[in-house]
């Protein structure tokens, strides 16, 4: 029945497909056109240019006092923008903020905000009028140099665009997001921007190169560093791109001796508040070691962020750090996309400039003819007041004996125009008596000098740009202000490295994930069988697991057991006390759910030539060219696939030709030549190393290129060990089972094996037990024996204890601990 109530000839069929498309076009074009992008001839975005235009109609300018806020907004609203009062007052305090705008166009009287995030005061409390520079906005905008349209319900009339004297676009730039299309222009120093017009209207055959060289790049209210002009060349060439900000620091030192970084400046937009809070995330988390404190020190002076270093700290690391991690250095993209003829449009540098002189042009064309009409038309009134004051008798006398045509009368007689004939009329009679020729006559001419002049200027464009360049730097001379951002050598990011010295570290890795960065030379050598030096006291369910001996310099390649491998330099691991149990490795690395570092080997240069042989748990081994693992990104790479049952447990860097050992935790062991295991991806998932016994799995790889004279070094769980010679391990095809190497019937008295490794004479040895015990000895101390021998002692355990891990010391200079052999000075790691 409702069907039937429907007119069915007042339906338009319509689908909905055009309909949205139609519909959206139109909000989009509404959004580009009237809201988000400015125009290049004001650099005014609808909001900012009805504010000002409202508030010069309200009459604050700034020789009047402040009005309330609420009054403006009120004014702008009702009159010209109806899209709410918060989106008014909001554009309105960024117009007065001088750490927003470069050269505020309001002049703000309250609280405007702060560069900490604080928002300004409600617009009852705050006031506001023009500020000085606004008026360069609004100038001659009375003498019809603009065109108007009526306002949203026709009631007044707004500026189309304001006449702008200023290069406002450029000097003070403009952010906006639109629909598809988003615009970034930062602020240039007015000086400069200005001195880049003048150069274009001197110069018909000026290039961006030239304009180049006068506007060196963006100058910025909050100062901060450019870093490098290449960006800064390519946005002005192409109307896009992206330049590093970086924060002006300075190193200070202490009065105990302590340097600071104080920081006086930072880059445009960036909140200082979260800026500091973001220092103090990395200083807690401890992704930054060696601040002690973070102080805002800032007042009506200026700008001060105190960073307080611990002593012996390297400021440059810690800065550089910085600049990394937080936003002290930033970049700004540049996207110079502006409203030209009402279509949005990326324009470089130079179009920027030209369509503002054309403007200018137009504006200045305008404010001309408007002056020559107005000194015509007063010109065309003092000539007929001369005419009655040669003939005063006569008017008066034509005046008193009209009734009602006087005009017509003084039009015939003398032949006044209407205007000349009104203005007489208009004129009181005591006025007309005491007309002066001379005065009127010297205002004819006066008259008459302008008009030559305005009409000189609208026959020669190049006079009317000069007028238009003089203009401009008369503003220069008034307002031009010294640049605030400098420009600093684009070094690209530093190279922490070369601020690190290069030294030998100790880095020990304990079960539950901790690492820390110790000086080598922590410990002494001791004589064989001595009862060692605590190295570190860890939790109760903990014990160290991995010690590796690098240089600060080195790269940390780190593999996990389920095949990943993650990236890290020696210097960036934290260095700690020896009572100080370190940091969780997840704190550098992005390691899943269960996942544990197993290996980790140190490599400083990457050759061509150069393979990663890695071994797994069950017998699997795999080599893969090492420029596979140049790129590893911060979530880390595959090292290899592995089966659920599976684990990586050995790492090497090897050439490709080197015999490889594989010893198991059952005493077994094979060597095979490098040969045998051929190159594979680095996903793939290898081949068979050793054939294994039921309950034995592998504990270690070696490798050997024939260069040394090394003997097989093997260790057991109850610190029993000994070394071997390669000779008595005899090369065989990959796969097989291997020969014994221990002699398994002493496993119950020994422990099974912990780890083997190829050492000479001249290595030495560091031994670490479960509860942290760590004994450092040469390697020549321990004996040699035969292959299926069970060994000496070499480290004391308890029954309750058991050995963990050992470690070659690579290198090592320190001399023999002068207590001697046994000495049980103790020292704590963790």
């Amino acid at each position: 029945m409702s069907e039937n109530l429907i007119d069915q000839s007042k339906l338009i069929k319509h689908e909905i497909y055009d309909e949205m498309k139609n519909s959206y076009i139109d909000y989009a074009m509404s959004v580009i056109v009237a809201r988000a992008l400015p125009d290049v001839r004001d650099g005014l975005k609808p909001v900012h240019r009805r504010i000002l235009y409202g508030m010069s109609q309200l009459g604050t300018t700034p020789d009047k006092p402040y009005k309330k806020s609420a009054r403006i907004v009120g004014e702008v609203m009702g009159k010209y923008h109806p899209h709410g009062d918060s989106s008014i007052y909001d554009a309105m305090v960024k117009l007065a903020q001088n750490f927003s705008t470069r050269y505020p166009l309001v002049d703000g009287h309250g609280n405007f905000g702060s560069i900490d995030g604080d928002g300004a005061a409600a617009m009852r409390y705050t006031e506001a009028r023009m500020s000085p520079f606004s008026l360069q906005m609004v100038r001659d905008i009375e003498k019809d140099t603009v065109d108007f349209m009526d306002n949203f319900d026709g009631e007044e009339r707004e500026p189309v665009v304001l006449p702008s004297r200023v290069p406002n676009l450029l000097i003070n730039g403009s952010n906006g997001i639109a629909v598809g299309m988003a615009t970034s222009i930062p602020p240039h120093n007015l000086g400069e921007v200005i001195d880049g017009c003048v150069k274009m209207i001197d110069d018909d055959d000026c290039t961006i190169e030239d304009l180049m060289k006068i506007i060196k790049g963006p100058d910025f209210p909050t100062g901060a560093q450019i870093m490098g002009r290449k960006d800064v060349r390519e946005a002005y060439m192409t109307g896009r791109g992206k330049i590093q900000v970086r924060s002006k620091c300075e190193f200070e030192e202490s009065t105990r001796g302590k340097m600071r970084i104080v920081v006086t400046e930072i880059p445009f937009q960036v909140n200082k508040a979260r800026l500091i809070e973001s220092m103090a995330d990395l200083v807690k988390n401890k992704k930054i070691e060696g601040i002690t404190a973070i102080r805002d020190e800032s007042n009506r002076e200026g700008m001060r962020i105190v960073i307080e270093l611990k002593k012996d700290t390297n400021p440059n690391v810690i800065l550089n750090r910085l600049y990394k991690h937080t936003a002290l250095q930033s970049s700004f993209s540049i996207i110079m996309l502006a409203l030209v003829n009402g279509e949005p449009k990326i324009l470089n540098l130079y179009e920027i400039l030209d369509e503002y002189l054309k403007h200018q042009k137009n504006v200045m064309t305008r404010r001309t003819k408007f002056d020559l009409n107005k000194a015509e038309a007063r010109e065309h009134i003092v000539e007929g007041l001369l005419i009655a004051l040669d003939n005063i008798d006569e008017v008066i006398k034509i005046i008193r004996e009209s009734y009602n045509d006087a005009r017509e009368r003084l039009m015939v007689r003398f032949g006044f125009s209407e205007k000349q004939a009104q203005a007489i009329l208009d004129m009181r009679l005591a006025r007309l008596q005491g007309l002066e020729r001379e005065k009127l006559q010297d205002e004819q001419n006066e008259l008459l000098k302008k008009i030559a002049y305005y009409k000189e200027l609208l026959a020669d464009e190049h006079k009317l740009m000069g007028v238009v360049k003089d203009e401009l730097l008369e503003i220069k001379d008034r307002y031009g202000d010294k640049r605030r951002t400098s420009f600093i050598k684009d070094t690209g990011e530093i190279d922490e490295e070369n601020l690190i010295n290069e030294e030998n570290v100790a880095i020990t890795f304990t079960h539950l994930g901790y690492i820390k960065r110790m000086p080598e030379d922590t410990f002494k050598a001791q004589k064989r069988g001595g009862k060692g030096i605590v190295g570190l006291t860890t939790r109760e369910s903990d014990f160290v697991k991995d010690l590796i001996m690098v240089s600060t310099h080195d790269t940390l390649l780190f593999f996990t057991d389920k095949g990943k491998v993650f990236k890290m330099k020696a210097y960036e691991i934290p260095e700690a006390s020896r009572t100080a149990k370190g940091t969780p490795v997840i704190n550098f690395l992005n390691l899943d759910s269960g996942e544990r570092v197993t290996a980790v080997i140190p490599m400083r240069d990457y050759n061509e030539d150069d393979y990663l042989v890695m071994a797994t748990l069950n017998g699997t081994i795999k080599k893969t060219p090492l420029n596979q693992f140049e790129n590893i990104r911060n979530n880390g790479l595959i090292a290899i696939n592995l089966k659920d049952d599976d684990k990586l447990i050995g790492v090497a860097d090897a050439r490709g030709d080197e015999n490889i050992y594989i010893v198991t935790k059952m005493g077994k062991a094979i060597a095979f030549s490098g040969d045998e295991v051929r190159s594979i991806s680095r996903t793939a998932a290898g081949v068979r190393a050793i054939m294994l016994d039921e309950g034995d799995e592998v504990v270690s790889m070696e490798l050997d290129d024939g260069s040394r004279n090394v003997r097989m070094f093997v260790l057991t769980e109850k610190g029993y060990g000994k070394r071997t010679a390669l000779k008595e391990y005899k090369l065989q095809a990959r796969g097989g089972k291997g020969v014994m190497t221990y002699d398994k019937n002493k496993f119950e008295k020994t422990g099974f094996i912990v780890g083997a490794a190829l050492v000479t004479t001249d290595d030495e040895l560091m031994i670490i037990n479960s509860n942290g015990v760590i004994i450092r000895i040469r390697a020549k101390e321990v004996s040699t024996s035969g292959r299926t021998t069970q060994g000496v002692k070499i480290m004391k355990v308890e029954d309750d204890d058991r050995i963990v891990s050992f470690a070659k010391v690579v290198d090592d200079d320190e001399k023999e601990d002068p207590k001697g052999e046994g000495s049980s000075d103790q020292q704590t790691l963790f």
